[in-house]
């Protein structure tokens, strides 16, 4: 009987024992942790411009052709110009279709290029004002030496079409190397096919491995034609320029089909506020004066024997193949 009264007490105990722990275990605490609450930092934001800004005073920004700066012109203007006024040139060399496109987003204040439909479009946009042509000279087509198509002295569309069709019928060392930048020269190129008859994309560009195109400026393209033997349209001035490092000859030259025009157009400040309307006018000026005028018809003398390019004047471009104004100064808007 003592034992049966033993095991009940021991089974009693533990019960109280196992429902302490029970309860302990499911019981939160009475006090929780302090919880820190985060003390907010202050962020300091840099607002963003949503136009560029204004370009400097002092500073005139120029996109041109490559053929203009390959040449080295623009690096003798540059100097003179620099030294004269104080004001600091900066240029951009480029096709003339990549320079137009800089000029529209407001990345340069002029334009210096050689393509009269695009300079057109430009204008007709509102993008340029003031626009005058400067100087001038001609196109060339060259090749190597043995002219394996045998265009020399042809007229340029009877010499396109003869590249042509000797390159698609597969004539060993017949090939056309083309800019293919949109530039002037390229654009000039184009239009030579098209005079000739051709849809240029359609039976040229796209015809054959006779025809390649480049990519690049006129430095580069007349090398690589140089390196493969092939026929390639060039402004004068940079053929010259060239001449020395190239297997390559004037072919064809001085046709009125290869007149090559150079205009000066400043960049309207309505379509883009921050452009130096200002420098750019004045800049315009300087290339219109006696001074301007002679620095760009000497150019290239010393060197090769002959200007590479001519500076143009009011009674020479009245006339019709210029079609374009190249007298009486620029004042701001």
């Amino acid at each position: 009987m003592n034992s049966l009264k033993t095991s009940y007490l021991w089974v009693l105990v533990l019960s109280v024992m196992i429902m302490g722990i029970l309860s302990a275990g499911c019981t939160s605490p009475s006090t929780s942790p302090a919880t820190m609450t985060p003390t907010a930092t202050p962020v300091t934001t840099t607002a963003i411009p949503t136009t560029p800004a204004p370009h400097d005073p002092n500073a005139l920004l120029i996109a041109t052709t490559t053929s203009l700066y390959d040449t080295g012109l623009l690096n003798q203007i540059q100097n003179i110009y620099q030294n004269e006024t104080g004001v600091t040139v900066k240029i951009t060399s480029q096709g003339t279709g990549q320079a137009i496109q800089l000029a529209q987003r407001g990345d340069a204040d002029l334009l210096l290029v050689h393509s009269p439909s695009q300079e057109q479009t430009f204008i007709n946009n509102g993008y340029g004002i003031n626009q005058r042509c400067f100087a001038y000279n001609y196109f060339v087509i060259v090749g190597p030496a043995s002219d394996p198509a045998g265009v020399v002295n042809m007229t340029p569309t009877a010499a396109f079409t003869k590249i042509r069709a000797m390159g698609l019928n597969g004539t060993p060392g017949v090939y056309f190397a083309s800019r293919g930048d949109q530039s002037g020269t390229n654009t000039a190129e184009i239009n030579l096919w098209t005079k000739a008859g051709f849809n240029f994309t359609n039976n040229v560009s796209n015809s054959g491995p006779w025809y390649l195109s480049v990519g690049k400026g006129m430095g580069d393209t007349l090398t690589f034609a140089g390196q493969k033997g092939a026929y390639t349209l060039s402004d004068e001035g940079t053929f010259l320029a060239y001449k020395s490092k190239l297997n390559l000859v004037i072919l064809i030259q001085n046709n009125s089909q290869l007149l090559n025009r150079y205009s000066a157009i400043a960049v309207n400040p309505a379509k883009n506020p921050n452009v130096n309307i200002v420098q750019a006018d004045r800049f315009i000026n300087w290339l219109l004066s006696p001074e301007g005028r002679t620095v760009v018809g000497t150019y290239g003398v010393a060197n090769y024997g002959k200007p590479l390019f001519n500076p143009l004047i009011p009674d020479a471009c009245s006339a019709s193949q210029f079609n374009c104004t190249c007298g009486g100064n620029v004042t701001p808007v």
